[in-house]
């Protein structure tokens, strides 16, 4: 995790306020601008198709202000406030923003609260996701209240459903259940032993059963290649199979 960036965008109304905040976004490493909004509407849009981790948001806007756009964000996405009412403060951590900027506010001031997320971001992909040996052979995941130890070895299939995943094992009828995203898992799983084949399946390559045209079998589950991950999957049998 030590070269984590930090996706983020500005919405702010005043063209000089977008452009200072840009201008501190770029001098600072782990932030990566993806957008520079003039309103909370622009910014949802976006936000719609391209989730982000962070937004320094102003409150004081038209049509919809900071405030009520932060109540709409996914529970992900994190919000600094920018603004130059301090009126606002109590509201902006009710809604658990991480920090509240007041307008005007120097570079310094910008890279405490940008240093703030970064911890703030660290913790989370650190308690949240799953923490991988580093031989990879087990992961632990949080799953009712608990952290479980699941050995890779035993894993026959993720299964993807929206936010969370269902964990599928040997020997076991009832999938173990854990908050996490299956982009995330994919990221840390080595690859030798685990691949996507669909957008809510990853499979254990050495569980597969049989592979019968798009479908793979695995504990008399089917589970379709998808065309987007087709050309690596065959690639893989191809190297796997035996001439004749």
């Amino acid at each position: 995790m030590s070269n984590l960036k930090i996706t983020c965008v500005i919405v702010d109304d005043e063209p000089m306020a977008l452009n200072l905040v840009e201008s501190y976004v770029e001098k600072t490493p782990f932030l990566e601008l993806k957008k520079k909004c003039s309103s909370a509407i622009e910014a949802m849009e976006f936000i719609k198709n391209e989730p982000v981790d962070l937004l320094f948001l102003d409150i004081q806007m038209p049509d919809l202000t900071g405030l009520e756009f932060s109540k709409m964000l996914p529970k992900d996405t994190r919000i600094i406030f920018t603004t130059a009412f301090d009126q606002y403060a109590l509201e902006g951590f009710k809604v658990e923003a991480l920090d509240y900027l007041l307008k005007p506010f120097d570079y310094a001031e910008f890279l405490a609260a940008a240093n703030k997320a970064s911890t703030w971001f660290r913790l989370v992909k650190g308690n949240q996701q799953s923490l991988l040996s580093e031989e990879k052979e087990f992961l632990f995941v949080k799953s009712e209240y608990k952290q479980l130890r699941i050995k890779l070895a035993d894993v026959l299939y993720f299964e993807g459903l929206k936010d969370y995943i269902k964990i599928w094992l040997k020997d076991n009828p009832k999938a173990v259940l854990t908050l996490m995203s299956l982009k995330s898992l994919e990221e840390e799983l080595p690859e030798t032993k685990f691949m996507r084949v669909h957008r809510s399946f990853i499979v254990s390559l050495k569980n597969i059963e049989v592979i019968e045209r798009s479908q793979i079998i695995i504990n008399n589950q089917r589970i379709t290649v998808s065309e987007q991950y087709k050309p690596k999957f065959l690639a893989f049998v191809n190297n796997n199979s035996l001439n004749t």
